[in-house]
């Protein structure tokens, strides 16, 4: 058990990264289970603007007037670190708002992600009117990060596995699936119980 409370905790630490996109810096936070990006850093990235901060803002009253819909109800504040080492407080979005306000970009930039957001909705509606193309999806996905497929293993358990982040977490709850012959239900409940006592 210390074990895995070690790799937790490492999930906890590589949780609040910087990543890039096109050699630009996003800031990001895990926050209730998932990624919170810096919009202005997005929009920093999309847009080449000197100024994303006032981007931004001009960008929000853009799109109230065109269509009343106000882009800061995708977002929350949080505190991330600013370039002087400061913690600030930051317009921050989930995925599903990050992709909302890149819809609202106009820049050449934002039209592969644009494309990509059409490609992968259209992948997604022929999945739930065929889901044996989501099963397939999900094995690609398992293969593309190199394991091996156990016959042990349901394709339920390998869904909820392959959500799992940080690769020694993956391969002790496999392993410990299929050593102590869980069912996904067993499979959760054991993450979640784990996730609990942080």
């Amino acid at each position: 058990m210390n074990n895995e409370k070690l790799i937790i905790e490492n999930e906890k630490e590589q949780n609040n990264k910087i990543i890039l996109f096109q050699s630009r810096q996003i800031r990001r936070i895990w926050v209730d289970n998932e990624w919170w990006f810096s919009v202005i850093d997005i929009v920093g990235a999309l847009t080449d603007s000197v100024n994303p901060r006032d981007y931004w803002y001009r960008m929000k009253v853009r799109v109230k007037s065109e269509s009343g819909f106000e882009l800061s109800t995708n977002c929350r504040q949080f505190k991330l670190e600013a370039s002087d080492g400061k913690k600030r407080k930051t317009d921050c979005a989930n995925t599903e708002g990050i992709l909302r306000i890149i819809q609202s970009i106009p820049s050449p930039k934002a039209e592969p992600f644009k494309r990509w957001l059409a490609k992968v909705g259209y992948e997604r509606v022929q999945e739930i009117e065929n889901p044996e193309l989501a099963q397939e999806r999900m094995k690609a996905l398992y293969e593309q990060k190199g394991y091996a497929l156990r016959p042990e293993l349901s394709w339920t358990h390998y869904s909820f596995l392959v959500r799992i982040k940080n690769t020694n977490a993956f391969l002790l709850y496999m392993k410990e699936a299929i050593a102590q012959n869980w069912s996904v239900r067993a499979l959760e409940r054991e993450r979640n119980l784990l996730s609990e006592c942080e």
